[in-house]
Order: C-alpha cells, then structure tokens, then sequence
C-alpha cells in the first residue's frame, strides 16, 4: 500500500498543477479580478489572436468578449478599452494612474530615449513640455500669428490648381489630390517650425518636388516603424536568443532622423543671429529662445524630440484627414452642396476663406468631425501604461498594465451611434458626438495639444477647395473607401478626382 500511495501521491502532484493552468487557460482571466477574455496560450498570450489592420482585430475581439477586455501579449498585460464609461474612468477618473507611457522600442529609437512629449514619463520634464507645447507653440496666439503662412500654402495649392486646370480644354480635368496634400502639409509645418519651405513653394499635381519626397519618404518611414511594434517590446527572450526584429530599422532611422532634425536646428539657429524679428519667429526659435535662457534643460535633443512630435502630430493625420473627407464629400454631393452654400452665405466669392471664417462655417466643421468619426487619423490612441495598481470596472489591474483605447470600435458602435457606419454630419448639430465616446485627439492631460492646429489647416483647405472649384468623381462608381495599413489609417487607394474652377470666383483665382 505504501508504495501504491507513493505513486498515486506523485500523480496527483502531477496532474493537479495540469488540470488548474488547463483551467486558467479556459477561463481566460475570469477569477483573477480581472476582465474576462479569450483563451491565451503559454509564452505568447493572445498574440495568435491578432491580425492586421489590430484596431479590426481588437474589435473583433471586443464583439466576441465585451468592450473591455485584458490580454496578455507575451510578457506584457494589455488592457484594451472600447467603452465610454471605461476611458472617463481610465483617463479622468483615475488618470494619475494611466499618465505615463510605456517605453517601447520605437519610444527609445526615434524618441531621443524616450523625452519627447509623445512619450516621456509624466513628471516635471513632460509637464514642462507640455507647458510649451500648450503656452508658446500652439496657443491660439501662436496659431494667429502664423496664419499666414497657412494661408499662403493653401494659396499655392490653389493656384496649382488652377493653371493644371486651364493647361487643358475648358471642362472638368483629373487631379491627384495625395500628392498636393502631402506637400501642402509638409511646407506649411516646415514653414511654422523652421520657417523654410521643402521647395520653391508651388505645389504641384503631378508629383512632389525631390526633396519633399526625400523628407516625406524619411518621416513616413518612420511612422510606419512607429507602428510596427517589434516583438521584442512583447517577448524580450527574443533578444537574448539573437532575434533583432525591427530595432535595427529603428536604430539606423533614428540616426538617420537626428541628422535630418540637427540640420534643420543649426540652420535655423544660425538665421537666428542675423533675424530678430518676432513676426516671422518660428516655433523652433521659441525654443531656441528658451535654450539661451536655460541651455542644461532645452538641449538641442530635446528641440528636436519637440520638432518630431510636431511633424509626426501634423503630417500625415492633417493630409489623411484631407483625403478622406473630400472622399467622403464626393461620395454624398448633398453634402458637399451644402458646404459650399454655406461658404456662399458667408464668405461670397469676392474673396478667398481665411481662419476667421471658419468659425462661422459650422457645417463645414461637422463634415470634418464626421470624418474623424468614421476614418481617425489614431484608430488606436497613443498607448497609456499604469503606474500603479488600480480597480477599473470592479476589476484589479496591476501595475505595469499598458492601455489601449480603441476608438475606432467607439466611433463606430451602434450601441452609442444612431446609423454608425453612415456619413451624418448633422449628428454633430444634436449634440450626439459629446462625451467620451467621441476621442480622435485622446482624452486627459496627454490629449493632442495640436487639436486647434489640425482643425484651422483641415478646415481651412477643404473651405478653399470647395469654394474655388467644382468636384466631381471619375466615374459613376464611388471613390473607394478601403482602409489601408499605417498608424494613420490612411486610404489604400490614392484619391483621383475631376475637378474645374468656379465659374463665381474666376475673378479671384487669375490674382493668385
């Protein structure tokens, strides 16, 4: 018997620790305090249940479990979020705990170690950025003074237009509209920041001057290495066994944008010696300003992490946003009537749109909303990670717990929208895009400082564009509203179009 015991004692050690890690498995995280999820698998977690674009997964994922679901992503515990009252309690009520960041390898590579504002830790150093951000560089004040800098790019825009248009026979001629975006995007914050042009000035609809393509190429790769999470942020072993994964790319573009960013420091800081003219001081001559005062603070590397967020901010969510919604306007020219009628009541075709007409244009601003709406230039915010444990919904969530608000699930639930998936700007009249479930600039102390930025050049554009010509599809068919790969989500088909001038403002176009 004893010997029996023996081994019946050694199986039941066996298989007891089976049967409870099977049980774990099963039930997900239910029984930990934590939100129930799908089934996760040893070492790698729910990776397996990921696919790209991940704010579709996610979403999938959240119709198949609950809005609020906690995932484990190889070593890390990932609490994914599609609910209102979840992000108010995530971001509002419980905010100091969801202040910081995490370090990803993206964060540490292109991000000068982690000190930019995008990603620094929340402490003295991110406040006091933030302070800038707010105060100098993007304060309604700053913006004002550099309105004419927008406004002469979208003057460039439309008169590139406009002589392509008359290079043809009266009528309605085909124009690339991403190309005219992207540069328009890039000279207007490469005039803001350092106040030079990427080129001569004219934009072009046939492609982009060589160095705004060199510049556009160089950001965009790094955004899209921004947005490939390599695994090791997930599965560290896999550095110790000599897998590198992106962080190569990552070093080399990291080195690469520093030289790019540098260059555009020392020039600027040599015009400043001979220029001290506060109308036309740049964002980066604030900054430059600042390090006069304070050198051990405002580092050259911390005026470049403050460039690089601002061109990461504004380049391609502005140009995206742009494209989409004249995709959308196409798509309904009821709507696209009706913005123009409203510029005709306002504005009249005596005179180009300018900043100070915008907020009167307040169905042009529902368009613009709508199109966050439907197409956000962030599908996924910014990840958050706590800094502490903390109860969210009735649940523990441990310290260390990186969060993901999945807006593009919010914007789109018809538990919170009447009609989601259908272009409504007048829903924004009613008062129903209010509250949390509505974010495309984030939510909290670490939302978009660049909101009124993005607002005044998207707004701007659209309101010159619609104002100045006539828009039609190239064919019968609707333009294509696939979503393609990208942080920003931009459109998998480049946006063609037909367009001709306004016969009403042939008075002002030729002054161009």
């Amino acid at each position: 018997m004893s010997a029996f015991g023996g081994i019946a004692c050694a199986l039941f050690l066996l298989v007891v620790p089976l049967l409870l890690v099977a049980r774990r498995l099963l039930l997900g995280t239910r029984g930990l305090g934590l939100p129930r999820g799908p089934l996760r698998l040893p070492v790698i977690g729910h990776v397996h249940l990921l696919r790209a674009p991940l704010h579709h997964s996610l979403a999938r994922l959240a119709d198949r479990h609950g809005p609020d679901l906690l995932l484990r992503l190889g070593s890390r515990p990932v609490l994914v979020i599609s609910s209102p009252a979840t992000v108010e309690e995530c971001l509002a009520s419980h905010n100091l705990s969801f202040l910081n960041r995490p370090l990803l390898l993206a964060g540490k590579h292109l991000n000068y170690d982690g000190t930019t504002l995008a990603v620094a830790p929340y402490g003295p150093s991110w406040r006091n950025l933030r302070s800038i951000a707010t105060l100098q560089l993007l304060s309604l004040a700053s913006l004002s003074r550099l309105a004419h800098i927008r406004a002469a790019n979208v003057r460039s825009l439309l008169r590139g237009l406009f002589f392509h248009s008359c290079s043809e026979e009266r009528g309605f001629v085909p124009v690339s509209m991403r190309p005219s975006f992207t540069e328009l995007t890039l000279n207007t914050l490469q005039e803001m920041i350092v106040g030079k042009k990427c080129n001569g000035g004219s934009a072009s609809t046939e492609g982009l001057d060589e160095e705004v393509e060199r510049f556009a190429f160089v950001i965009k790769e790094a955004f899209r290495l921004s947005s490939a999470t390599s695994p090791e942020d997930f599965l560290p072993f896999l550095k110790w066994i000599g897998v590198n994964g992106i962080e190569k790319q990552l070093i080399k573009m990291g080195k690469e944008l520093d030289v790019l960013l540098q260059g555009m420091v020392d020039e600027r800081r040599k015009g400043m010696r001979t220029e001290r003219n506060d109308a036309n001081k740049t964002l980066v001559d604030v900054m430059l300003s600042l390090q006069e005062e304070d050198p051990q603070c405002y580092t050259d590397n911390i005026i470049k992490g403050m460039i690089l967020v601002l061109i990461f901010a504004g380049f391609d969510t502005s140009s995206i946003t742009m494209e989409w919604a004249m995709s959308l306007l196409l798509n309904h020219p009821e709507a696209l009537k009706k913005v123009h009628n409203e510029i005709e009541t306002h504005v009249g075709h005596q005179r180009l749109v300018t900043d100070s007409d915008l907020p009167q244009l307040h169905y042009l601003n529902n368009v613009i909303q709508e199109t966050l709406r439907l197409f956000p230039p962030g599908p996924l915010l910014i990840p958050h990670e706590s800094t502490m444990e903390c109860s969210i919904g009735g649940f523990h969530v441990p310290r260390g717990t990186m969060l993901i608000v999945n807006a593009y699930k919010m914007h789109r639930d018809p538990a919170l929208w009447t009609d989601p998936a259908e272009f409504k700007p007048e829903r924004f009249e009613s008062g129903e895009g209010e509250g949390y479930k509505y974010v495309p600039f984030g939510v909290g102390r670490r939302r978009c400082p660049g909101e009124a930025m993005a607002m005044k050049t998207v707004g701007l554009v659209l309101a010159s564009l619609v104002q100045c010509f006539e828009w039609k599809r190239l064919g019968e068919e609707e333009v294509d509203l696939s979503e393609g790969e990208g942080l920003s989500m931009p459109k998998v088909i480049p946006l063609e179009v037909l367009c001709k001038p306004r016969q009403a403002m042939m008075d002002v176009l030729p002054q161009l």
